[in-house]
């Protein structure tokens, strides 16, 4: 079968709830080549869709039609429907498809129903009329201005304090505050920390091992190194161990090489500080109530 070719016809349209693939009056061959593009333009766009073939008084045959089955089944559209002329009736039931009777023209039929509307005369209020002209004085207002390179809004003129640049702010360098440094594990000899704030261990600090601490130095364990805390010049700072035997204890400026002053018999928590310009070591629980008053 073969249709005269016209070019405005719409080859692939949307109608209702799924697509009217436009045939009517076309060459099939060429038809379907045109399809089989625009389908591969855009493969999935179509996907899940049902199509019916429109004919117009052409008729074709079951090998056109199949051919037509199989272009629109590449781009996942489902081909349910035929339309035309009665004579498609019986290939359409012979090929499991619908058959839909052939309508006028859609754009005829369109035109047709608009010229049978009555006729409405639009009436504009005093107040509507008044709006037209404005924005109608507006619009000419905005090309010309556009006309002599302005801006389409004028724009307030600022004065010369709102030009000003904004005064610079002053900046101040704000130093970190000190940090507490937690150590989990045992220092060994040749082992040291240091830290701007306090040191805190959880094990044991063996002979030869180091800790140096601007604040205060906590040992959960025994501590037998150095132990150097308030290194930058605080003499309330203090070290605290569960086993406090410290080959070399300082504080501030404060040295004891000895193990400072004791007033302790068995092994149990105690506390270093500075008493009377000297280094002395009470145990944990005593501290407040003996060295409460003097402690610098």
């Amino acid at each position: 079968m073969l249709f005269e070719p016209v070019a405005s016809m719409t080859l692939l349209r949307g109608k209702g709830l799924g697509l009217e693939v436009v045939l009517a009056e076309r060459d099939f061959d060429e038809a379907l080549a045109e399809l089989e593009e625009r389908l591969a333009e855009r493969p999935d766009f179509y996907r899940g869709t049902a199509a019916t073939a429109a004919f117009g008084a052409g008729v074709p045959d079951p090998e056109q039609i199949e051919r037509l089955r199989a272009a629109l089944g590449g781009g996942g559209i489902d081909l349910t429907a035929l339309s035309g002329v009665p004579a498609l009736a019986q290939l359409a039931l012979g090929l499991g498809l619908t058959y839909v009777s052939a309508v006028p023209d859609g754009g005829a039929e369109l035109a047709r129903r608009r010229a049978l509307r009555p006729k409405r005369d639009l009436h504009l209020s005093e107040g509507a009329r008044s709006l037209a002209a404005d924005f109608a004085g507006a619009r000419a207002d905005i090309a010309e201005r556009r006309r002599q390179g302005e801006t389409s809004v004028r724009r307030a003129i600022l004065s010369q304090a709102q030009h000003r640049p904004p005064e610079s702010v002053a900046l101040a360098l704000v130093e970190a505050p000190p940090t507490t440094l937690y150590h989990v594990g045992t220092l060994r000899g040749g082992q040291s920390l240091h830290n701007v704030g306090n040191i805190v261990v959880i094990g044991d600090v063996n002979p030869g091992a180091e800790l140096v601490a601007s604040g205060d130095i906590v040992v959960f364990g025994s501590l037998r190194g150095v132990a150097h805390a308030g290194a930058q010049g605080d003499s309330g700072a203090r070290v605290y161990a569960l086993d406090l035997a410290a080959t070399q204890l300082r504080i501030a400026t404060f040295i004891a090489a000895d193990g400072g002053e004791r007033a302790r018999g068995s092994v149990q928590a105690e506390v270093a500080c500075v008493q009377n310009d000297r280094i002395a070591i009470v145990a944990y629980d005593r501290v407040e109530n003996l060295l409460g008053g003097t402690v610098h």
